[in-house]
Formats: structure tokens, sequence, C-alpha cells
């Protein structure tokens, strides 16, 4: 009797063993088909830019979309280059990026590091107050800042120096980044603050011999995220911006419109989109391991 149960149990775990490994191997179906899926959905977008840019206006208009070129049409990338004037756009969109850039890294620095560090009357009030404006959607400044750039005269006939200054200043101070190194810095030892006072280290050295250095994955994450949102920023240099100023998303809206008809050459505008999302696409394969260590690092102390 006791040999008869230890065969059935024996039988009972090869049964469970094998069910097991069927789940296992099902679940494993499952999950590699759902992101199989997933990954043709959000891939498919970009290959369609792709195969549009190298068609001809004539192919992309046929009522039955063709998932490859029958003719490969590369004079679509010359034809945006010159149509768009990319080279004007991708100079303006590198000037407004770099500057604003390093800048906006300043005043996060400056702004952080006296939060995190120097005591002064009213700060935690004043620090709630910065981010309770992060409540406070984006679009309500659009009319302030409009108002403001107009009052200094800069918003009608600018000079070079007007003209890049309307895209600039507006955003150069953000909440979030202040935010996130804020947290960074506040991970640094207090310790380190104190016995650099005592060596007599001021401030501004302990500031950039000691904490801009520990801290400069979440820099690099903030110049990376920074020189994004300026070369994908769209609404407010179509408001403020003029034509000689345009940045890379204006000029790629209006550039390929004909006049007359009002019909744009696709093809020939995805080309343009094509070239210009390279760099994003660059950025991102090669540094987005210092932006999710960046934010990860911030995130820890509260």
């Amino acid at each position: 009797m006791a040999k008869q149960m230890k065969v059935l149990t024996e039988k009972d775990l090869q049964q469970v063993t094998v069910q097991q490994k069927i789940f296992k191997v099902l679940s494993q179906i499952a999950l590699y088909t759902f992101l199989i899926v997933m990954a043709i959905i959000v891939i498919f977008p970009f290959y369609w830019m792709i195969i549009s840019s190298l068609k001809s206006l004539a192919e992309y208009r046929l009522s039955i979309p063709t998932l490859f070129p029958k003719e490969i049409m590369w004079g679509n990338y010359l034809q945006a280059f010159q149509k768009a004037e990319l080279l004007k756009l991708f100079k303006n969109t590198i000037i407004v990026g770099v500057v604003s850039t390093i800048l906006s890294l300043v005043i996060t620095i400056i702004t952080a590091f006296a939060f995190a560090r120097l005591e002064f009357k009213g700060k935690n009030l004043l620090f709630s107050m910065l981010l309770g404006t992060m409540m406070i959607p984006g679009e309500l400044f659009t009319i302030t800042n409009f108002t403001t750039i107009t009052e200094f005269g800069w918003y009608k006939n600018p000079n070079w120096f007007e003209g890049y200054a309307v895209l600039i200043v507006p955003f150069l101070v953000s909440v979030f980044y202040i935010y996130l190194l804020k947290q960074n810095f506040m991970q640094i030892p207090n310790e380190l603050y104190l016995a650099a006072k005592v060596d007599g280290t001021s401030d501004f050295k302990y500031l950039c011999k000691v904490m801009i250095p520990l801290s400069l994955p979440t820099l690099i994450s903030i110049t990376i995220l920074k020189m994004m949102g300026s070369w994908n920023s769209y609404v407010w240099p179509r408001l403020v911006a003029h034509k000689d100023y345009y940045l890379i998303t204006n000029g790629l809206r209006s550039a390929f419109t004909d006049a007359g008809s009002g019909e744009a050459d696709i093809p020939v505008q995805m080309a343009a989109v094509t070239i210009v999302s390279i760099p994003l696409f660059l950025v991102f394969i090669f540094l987005r391991k210092y932006i999710m260590k960046g934010v990860s690092r911030s995130g820890i102390k509260g």
C-alpha cells in the first residue's frame, strides 16, 4: 500500500512538473507575442515615414498604399534641403538650444544649491510656491509671455538679438529641473558642506568642486532633456518667431505647401522629417543610460 502511494505521488509530481513547464512555455509565447505586436505598432509609423520619403508624389497618392516604394526617390532628400532651407533651420535651432540650455543650467544649479544647502527665511514656503506653479498648464503662460516680449519691443521688427531672445528668455527657468537637481544635491552628505565651511571654502567653490561633479549624471540628463525640448518646440516659436528665426518644427510645417493649390508635397516633407529625426534617435540610442541614471538618482531621497 505504501509502495503504491509512493508511485502515485511520484506520478502526481511528474504531472505537476509537466503542467508547470507547459504553463511557462505558453506564458513565454504569449509574452513575446504581445511584445512583438506592440513593437510593430510602435515601429510602423517610423517605417511608414521612411518609405514615404522614398516615394514619388504620384505613388504616395495611390488609392491602395504600397508598403515599399516601386521606385526609390533619393532626390526627395535633396529637395527637402532646398525647399525647407534646412541648414538655416538647423542653425537657428542649435543656437536657441545651446544658449538656452547653458543659461538654464546656470540658473538651475544656483537655485537648486540655494534650496538644498543655504538657510534663509521663507525657504520652504518659497520652494512650495515654485512647486505649485508646476500644477499650472504651460499654455496659460503663453499670453503673459507674449505680452512681456511685446512690451520689451522684441516682437516687431526684431534684430538678431531680439529674434533669438524671444525664443530663449521665456523658458530659461524650469521648476521641474530645479526640483530634480535639488533632490540630487540633498543626497550629498551635509557633513561635507560643514567640513568645507570649516576649511574656509566658499559656497561657490564648494558647489563647483564637490556638488557639481557628484551630480553630473543628473546634469547630463537635464542637458539632454532641455536640448530635446528646444529641438521639438513648436507652439511658442510658431507664435512669436519671424521667418528668419524659424526653428526646425516651424520650417517643416510650412515649407512644403504649394501656395496656389494648398497641397503639400508629402514625400519631400517626410524626407525632411526623417533628416530632422535622425539626431534625436542618435541621442536616445547613445545617451539613454545617462537620462535613466540621472532621473533615478534624483528620486531616491525626498
